[in-house]
């Protein structure tokens, strides 16, 4: 069921979703959705996945390291939000989520009706576009709730903002 995107009605603007990880390809999306919000009006979400914890793990052990990994999703959230501050006029959105990423991913997008359109970036390497792309633009695509941009991930500063 597709959920209404109240992106074109007054008093709201069409977001774009960035998915933020530690791949080197991630830098080109969010680029490429900061500029494209920029010049479209528009705003942008930068969202950060925790994977499920593995729950083998003993409570004090997984404490530990879901604190860890909350403090690894804050300060790689805060380094593309600099980012995107250096290379637009945007102020970046930050969620952090835990769990399956696609679940996640669909749930905050029905959650902001704002967001219109998620932008992600193609691995370069001789494995494939990325499990993210892989995931979402192959199998999912024909019901995911909004548009998906790829973005190449060998594409540099200048030729992102040609396109965006």
């Amino acid at each position: 069921m597709a959920v209404k995107r109240r992106s074109g009605e007054e008093g709201h603007s069409r977001k774009f979703l960035a998915i933020v990880d530690d791949t080197p390809e991630c830098s080109r999306s969010v680029l490429y959705a900061a500029l494209r919000a920029e010049h479209t009006g528009g705003g942008l979400v930068l969202m950060f996945i925790i994977g499920p914890p593995d729950r083998q793990q003993w409570m004090g052990v997984e404490t530990i390291m879901r604190a860890e990994a909350m403090e690894e999703a804050e300060t790689t959230l805060g380094r593309f939000a600099d980012y995107v501050r250096e290379k637009s006029t945007i102020e970046p959105q930050m969620s952090i989520r835990e769990g399956n990423k696609a679940e996640e991913i669909v749930k905050v997008i029905d959650e902001d009706e704002d967001i219109a359109i998620m932008v992600l970036a193609a691995a370069v390497e001789k494995e494939g576009p990325g499990p993210l792309v892989s995931a979402l633009a192959g199998k999912q695509a024909g019901s995911f709730p909004i548009p998906i941009t790829i973005v190449p991930g060998n594409l540099d500063d200048e030729a992102i903002a040609a396109i965006a």
